[in-house]
């Protein structure tokens, strides 16, 4: 299968090996991988923090970039679930619209794309050690996904998932969120950590890498023995 991948600001900036070892991943099952080099922001902080015309912009030049017909694959569902919920209500123009609406029914989140679409649920990975799910908000609620992070990791030879309390709470990260509302979101990441320290595993993992991103640095800062990793990461071991 021919895929388009979208790779999010947050990940190639920062964190640029999971995109590489999405396309790893993409490969191993039989994905011929295209990548578009003049693609940009999805749009979703402008949208979030009320700036339309920006955003509609911003969602012109995606839908232009990923024009045609193949599935387009991307490392998170914040980004994924912005596109796939929210793209066609930005546009009056009907041809807008639906071509909103058209590349909207083709974006998917890996765990989401492997899972349902390719009926992919072990991909021969080995990552050692007791591991804890953090469901991030917008890949739960916005893009609908819960079931299918845990699928492919129950079939990930010698990693244990060990179920923290609240897993599906936020971690008080909500993109401007943090920085508007420092004291609750710092408040929020701390519940997150020791939630999950608790559970007594060894990493925390999840989908959305701006939440594990926000996770980190509290840890970080306060010594916490417990290591942030994406999904994508331990699924590229094999």
């Amino acid at each position: 299968m021919d895929v388009d991948i979208f790779i999010p600001c947050f990940v190639d900036q920062i964190s640029p090996e999971i995109g590489e070892n999405m396309i790893k991943i993409l490969q191993h099952v039989g994905c011929t991988v295209h990548y578009n080099p003049k693609q940009t922001c999805c749009g979703q902080p402008q949208f979030n923090s009320g700036y339309t015309k920006e955003t509609q912009e911003l969602a012109r030049k995606f839908i232009q970039d990923f024009e045609g017909d193949r599935m387009i694959v991307s490392p998170g569902g914040s980004c994924t679930g912005f596109i796939k919920r929210r793209y066609a209500s930005l546009f009056d123009n009907e041809q807008e619209r639906q071509a909103a609406e058209q590349l909207s029914s083709r974006v998917f989140d890996i765990c989401d794309f492997l899972v349902n679409v390719l009926k992919v649920t072990d991909l021969g990975a080995t990552f050692n050690g007791k591991v804890t799910i953090h469901d991030s908000c917008s890949a739960l609620r916005e893009y609908g996904m819960k079931d299918e992070p845990r699928t492919l990791l129950k079939n990930v030879k010698g990693l244990e998932i060990v179920e923290m309390e609240e897993s599906t709470t936020c971690c008080g990260f909500g993109g401007t969120f943090s920085i508007k509302q420092k004291d609750i979101s710092s408040a929020m990441v701390e519940q997150k950590v020791r939630f999950a320290v608790d559970s007594g595993a060894e990493y925390i993992t999840g989908t959305e890498f701006s939440c594990l991103m926000n996770i980190n640095a509290y840890i970080e800062r306060n010594n916490v023995k417990i290591k942030p990793i994406h999904i994508v990461n331990i699924l590229s071991n094999f």
